[in-house]
Parts: C-alpha cells; structure tokens; sequence
C-alpha cells in the first residue's frame, strides 16, 4: 500500500503526471465523443439477458486494483457501479493505459457480460480508452466524504462517493414531475410570472433588493408568486399554477434556505374547501408514486396522507394546548395582557389576532404530526384572504401540517378592492412600527381586484418541505443540490479546509 498523502500532494502529482501524457502527445483531454449503448444498472438488474453480449460503456473510476497482469477497476455512471475486468494479453496494447489509469478518471469501455470466477458481475474488456484525468483524488473509498460542510459546499464530490445521495435527487425528480401529473390531469395550466419585479408581494417576508441600470430603478426578486397568478385569474385564466424558486432575504435553519421551491396555484369560482381537496390529493398521488402507498414512515413515525385529513380551527387547539381560551377575550389590551403573562415578546404593532397566531406557533405548532388542516386565522396575519362571513375577525384561510411543520397554505381569495386596500395600508402601518415582514403595499395589484376578480381559491405548497418529507431528510440541504453557503475563495483562503482526507493509492 503506497505512503498516505495529503489530497493536495496527491493533487500536485497527479497535475504532474497530465503534463507528461500531454507531453508525449497523449493529451487525455482530446476526447470529444464517445459512444455507449449500456448502463450499469441495464446489467446489474438483467445479468441473464445481458449473459455473453457486448457491451459499451462509459464512466468513471471509482477504484482500481491490480494483480500483474489483471486489473480490476469499479466504474461508476449515473445508475450504479460494476467491474471492469481487464487483462493484458486481451487489451495487448490498450492495457498500458489501463495501467495509466487512476481513481476518478473516466473511461469508456467495450466488453462481454460475465461473472468472474469469484461469481461477481462483470464486464470482461475488449477495448478500454481514457476520456478525461481527474486530478483531484477522491475520498478514501472506506470512509467517503462524511465533512458535512464539505458535502454541500462540494456537491459534485458528495454525489460520486456517496451513491445513496443521488437517489435522494432522483426521487426529487419524481415528486416534482407527480406534482405537475397530478395537477396537469385537474386542468390546470402551467405558467411563468417574473423573479423580478418593484414590489415583493404575496407573503411576510423580507425580499433580497437588486438594481436595474437601465432603468435605473432598484428591483426586488419575488418571495411569492400569488399576486401575478392571481392577475391571470382577472385576466380570464380559470385554473393556473407555477412551480419555481421564491427568495427570501430570512435565516437559515433545516428547513429554510434563502432560494427555495414553491407551487402556487389559482382556481376561478371555488373556495377553501376544493384548495383542501387539491391538497390532500396532491400528496396522496405523489406519495404513491414514490412510495408505492400513502402511509410513510419519517425518521420512525409513521404519517397517514391518505385523504381525508383533519380539519381544526385555531381557536379550538390553541386553547388545547396552551390552556387560553379566545373566545372569551375580546379586546386588544386582554390579549396583550395574556401574552405578557405567558412570557411572550410583545411587539408594537400586536392587536389580539397577532397574539392568537403566536400563541399558535409556540404552542401549537409542534403538535400537528399526522396531516391536519389548520383553519380561522386572524385577518390581522392573512392580508389576503377572504373574511369569514360569520365572523370577520378571521378569515377563509387554512395551513396544511404534517410532522409539526407547514406545508401549504391556502385562501378563499380576497377580492373586496376595498378591503384589500385597507389591508394593505394595516401591514404599512405595521412595517412603520417595526414589522420588517409587513406585506407592502401593491397599487398594481389593487388595481387588478378593481377590475374584477371572480370568487378565487389559492393554494400554496412548500415544495422543498413537501420533498423532505418524502424522502426521510432532516434537512432542506440534504435535498437541494446546492444548498446556500457563505463563499469559500479557492485562491485566498486556506485550502487545507477543503482536504477530504488521506488517499490510500492504488491496491496491488
């Protein structure tokens, strides 16, 4: 076994080893092409078909072995990873660049299907060529690339030496393409409204702010997408949706990241109850095709999807579970009263419909496991969202939970011009007492309910959230390839932090 080097040194000598090859005019990165007809997984899942046929394929070296004049080399593409088996006095010349082949390179080969003697599937090489040297070595093979930081920060890495990762993002794939079946399939159209605009609308949240020279002007890049969808609901659209990234300018934790993926969608001339609807059949479609059933198992509990889900008003479990009960508070200085004595941080800008939602996120929250429909919140927090007739101070608005967390959020649209201006004003008084996460004022979009917006219901959906659930991760950068990082300079700071660990060189 060669000496353990740093993947730096390793680096260096690698480097080197390129410049010889270029310099005996063997440039192993001249490759343009190269035709294959096979995956590893075409083999590996059909060995008794495949038995004896030849073979072409093409991939890279996660490990190689040696003994004299046989080589064992493990080639990884997108599916899998088999043996390549390969022989001196088979390759005759060709062997010599097997020879010169080193772990993270890629390879094309040509070969027959066959086990070997010690009964493991294989490809037996008839021709073997390189297509390109990495000169960066890969982690130890016995260890992979455990540094959680380095793992998101060089995804590219994770996906080669940790196989289990990549089938993380197939199923992303999957649940994302079952998300669009299913609405595809309910008649509703797929748009596409702009990332950029003057107002961030649609949501509390604070936006990240650009400058357009042009125009000279400053941009802010969207935290939703409601305001333009719902603009196509005037327009005569009856059904839309868009899946896409929001932003939003807030912390990072395991389930927020800065750039996330969202679904909206709009339907002209229905109301809440067809948005829990779309909801739970959303998600009972999905889960099947991932999983086959609607019953999933997240990080060991067991979470029923099948339709249909419970349905509670907020009032009801915030007095379960925190022992207040609002029905008999009416006034704002009662509800403050209350906060105060619960040890709640009290802000300015708080009327009793802030303290009930509050109360519900510290109290409540945490509690919703198995699917369940959260409805009656306070006009004061849904700036958007129609009152209930019966009782104007909340309003037609329900936040689907699963496993403690929210996963949609939905209204009977608001489409009082009226009201809708003088909610709008509330969250501008609100961000002048200190609310950053106000929703600011949207002249445009007051004008569009002006023109006329049919009877709405809306839908939101946490896409990220909804893929994290599905996937048994505990964090939204376990399904996000390129999960937000503060930068790392490659030609300023110290590289040795980005050293994965000690190669073991090639096995004799």
């Amino acid at each position: 076994m060669a000496q353990k080097e740093k993947s730096s040194e390793i680096r260096l000598r690698k480097i080197e080893k390129v410049q010889n090859l270029i310099d005996e005019g063997k440039s192993p990165y001249l490759v343009e092409k190269y035709d294959f007809d096979t995956y590893t997984k075409d083999i590996l899942n059909h060995f008794e078909e495949m038995e004896g046929k030849t073979v072409s394929l093409a991939g890279r070296v996660i490990s190689k072995r040696r003994h004299g004049k046989i080589a064992f080399l493990d080639l990884q593409d997108t599916y899998g990873r088999i043996q390549i088996f390969a022989r001196r006095d088979v390759l005759e010349d060709g062997y010599e660049v097997v020879k010169g082949t080193d772990a993270g390179d890629f390879i094309g080969v040509k070969g027959e299907v066959a086990k070997t003697e010690a009964g493991e599937i294989s490809v037996i090489a008839h021709s073997f060529d390189l297509l390109s040297k990495s000169v960066m070595p890969l982690p130890e093979k016995y260890h992979g690339l455990k540094n959680q930081d380095l793992r998101y920060r060089q995804r590219y890495v994770d996906l080669i030496v940790n196989p289990h990762v990549k089938e993380v993002f197939f199923k992303r794939s999957a649940i994302i393409k079952g998300i669009r079946e299913y609405l595809d399939g309910e008649g509703f159209l797929e748009v596409e409204t702009p990332i950029l605009d003057n107002v961030a609308g649609g949501a509390n949240a604070r936006p990240f702010i650009t400058h357009h020279n042009a125009l000279n002007v400053d941009l802010q890049m969207r935290i939703a997408n409601e305001l333009f969808l719902k603009r196509l609901i005037v327009g005569g659209f009856d059904k839309v949706y868009e899946m896409g990234k929001m932003f939003r300018n807030e912390g990072m934790d395991a389930r927020h990241n800065p750039e996330f993926t969202n679904i909206e969608l709009y339907q002209a001339y229905t109301d809440l109850d067809e948005m829990m609807r779309i909801t739970e059949n959303v998600f009972a479609h999905v889960a099947k095709k991932v999983h086959g059933s609607t019953v999933i198992e997240y990080q060991g509990k067991e979470l029923d999807l099948t339709p249909p889900w419970r349905r509670v008003k907020m009032e009801d479990v915030v007095k379960e579970y925190s022992g207040v009960d609002f029905s008999t508070i009416e006034t704002d200085e009662e509800a403050l009263a209350v906060a105060k004595e619960k040890g709640l941080e009290v802000q300015p800008f708080w009327t009793r419909g802030h303290v009930i939602s509050e109360f519900f996120e510290e109290y409540c929250e945490d509690k919703m496991i198995q699917p369940t429909f959260v409805t009656g919140h306070p006009v004061e927090v849904s700036p958007l969202a129609k009152r209930d007739p019966h009782d104007p101070r909340i309003t037609r608005r329900f936040e689907a939970f699963i496993n403690g967390w929210e996963l949609a959020n939905a209204f009977s649209e608001l489409n009082d011009p009226i009201d809708q201006r003088a909610r709008f004003e509330e969250q501008v008084k609100d961000r002048d007492q200190g609310d950053d996460e106000a929703h600011p004022m949207d002249y445009d979009f007051v004008n569009a309910i002006e023109v006329g917006l049919p009877p709405t219901g809306g839908l939101g959906i946490g896409v990220d959230r909804m893929i994290m659930l599905l996937t048994n991760q505990t964090t939204i950068r376990d399904i996000l390839f390129f999960p937000t990082m503060k930068p790392f300079d490659y030609e300023k700071d110290d590289r040795s932090q980005l050293d994965w660990g000690e190669d073991e060189g090639e096995q004799e």
